[in-house]
């Protein structure tokens, strides 16, 4: 659950303990020890940081659900249907809020425990620990993991099945490092390439337009965060 002032709540529950024990070993004059404990504090804020997002409203068009670099874009069938997977590292300094990448209805929320393989191997989108969550939107039906990595521990799902998400609205957490994958249909065009850097709820990944309109391929580019956007995600 997000916060007023830009963080979530598992900031202050991990960040306040240990700058109150920083302040003690400062007072008990252990120095270097009280240093540590603030700067660990320091970094506990900053990771669970959640800044606001420009959200697209351009129709059709898919949001990354994370922050951090791509590091796979693939073809790959998911319950037998063919289409195209796009895989998100976080490090550990990324903004580790997760965003719906569409509107839409979550009809399935799975939780599939598993291991804590380090999150940039191929291995972790099966074998790590991760919430699969399917979004039915206008266009049809997508999928998009939470998925933890060596670092992080948990996955954080604040939603349920039923529950109709817009495009870009916070669903989530993973701690400390992680991945996120979003499956996407074969009819959809991918718009980003392995290396890119992209922003949770605001970086345009793939152009799926609804069944009702045309589905006529777009020119293959990004759609700049800057160019005909309007303020959405707000804090719930």
């Amino acid at each position: 659950m997000v916060l007023s002032g830009g963080m979530v709540k598992e900031g202050y529950y991990f960040g306040l303990p240990t700058l109150a024990l920083g302040a003690a070993a400062l007072l008990l004059r252990w120095t270097v020890f009280g240093v540590i404990l603030f700067c660990l504090a320091a970094f506990v804020f900053y990771f669970f940081r959640d800044p606001e997002r420009i959200i697209p409203t351009d129709a059709g068009v898919v949001v990354s659900p994370a922050d951090g670099r791509v590091v796979v874009v693939t073809d790959e069938e998911n319950a037998g249907r063919p289409g195209k997977r796009i895989s998100i590292f976080l490090a550990i300094w990324n903004v580790h809020v997760n965003r719906s990448p569409a509107a839409g209805t979550i009809t399935s929320l799975k939780y599939c425990p598993g291991k804590f393989a380090a999150a940039m191997r191929e291995s972790a989108s099966a074998n790590n620990e991760q919430n699969v969550i399917t979004l039915t939107t206008d266009a049809g039906e997508i999928t998009f993991k939470q998925i933890a990595g060596l670092i992080a521990r948990r996955v954080v799902c604040w939603k349920k099945s039923g529950d109709r998400v817009a495009r870009g609205e916070r669903i989530g957490l993973v701690r400390f490092g992680s991945r996120a994958d979003l499956w996407l249909p074969r009819d959809s065009e991918l718009l980003v390439k392995v290396g890119d850097l992209v922003k949770g709820g605001s970086s345009v990944v793939a152009y799926w337009p609804p069944r009702a309109k045309s589905t006529q391929p777009r020119a293959q580019k990004q759609v700049s965060s800057e160019e005909n956007l309007s303020t959405a995600g707000k804090r719930t």
